[in-house]
C-alpha cells in the first residue's frame, strides 16, 4: 500500500502517513496515532509488556533486595552498640525468613526504593 492510498484510508494528508512513519522509526509515535492506523486497516493495536524474566523471579530478587538492606540497617545499629553478629550462617538464616515474610505481602516490596 503507498502512502497515498494509506494516506487517504486514515482520512489524512499524505505528508502526515510520512510523518508518521518517520516517527515510528525514531520511536515517537504515539499510541493514538498507532490506533488510527490500525483502525484504517481494518487492525485492532494491541500494546503489551512482556516481563524479561517470569514475575515470581522478579518478585523474590526484590524481597532479597530488601531484605539485605534491612539486614545491613539492623547489623550496623547493632555494631554501633557494640551488638555485631559476625555469625554468618545466622544472617543467612534471618535473610531467608525475612524474604519469606515479604513475600507473604509482595506488594509492599516496592514501597521504597
Amino acid at each position: 500500500m503507498t502512502t497515498v492510498q494509506f494516506a487517504k484510508r486514515m482520512g489524512v494528508p499524505q505528508p502526515r502517513v510520512v510523518e508518521m512513519e518517520r516517527g515510528e522509526a525514531a520511536g515517537r509515535i504515539t499510541v493514538q496515532s498507532l490506533e488510527r492506523a490500525a483502525e484504517a486497516l481494518g487492525c485492532r493495536l494491541v500494546y503489551a509488556l512482556v516481563p524479561i524474566q517470569p514475575l515470581t523471579k522478579t518478585i523474590e530478587k526484590r524481597a532479597a533486595e530488601v531484605a539485605d538492606r534491612q539486614l545491613e540497617f539492623v547489623e550496623q545499629t547493632m555494631r554501633l552498640e557494640a551488638q555485631g553478629v559476625d555469625d554468618k550462617t545466622s544472617r543467612q538464616n534471618a535473610h531467608l525468613r525475612l524474604v519469606q515474610e515479604l513475600l507473604r505481602r509482595p506488594a509492599r516490596l516496592w514501597d521504597d526504593r
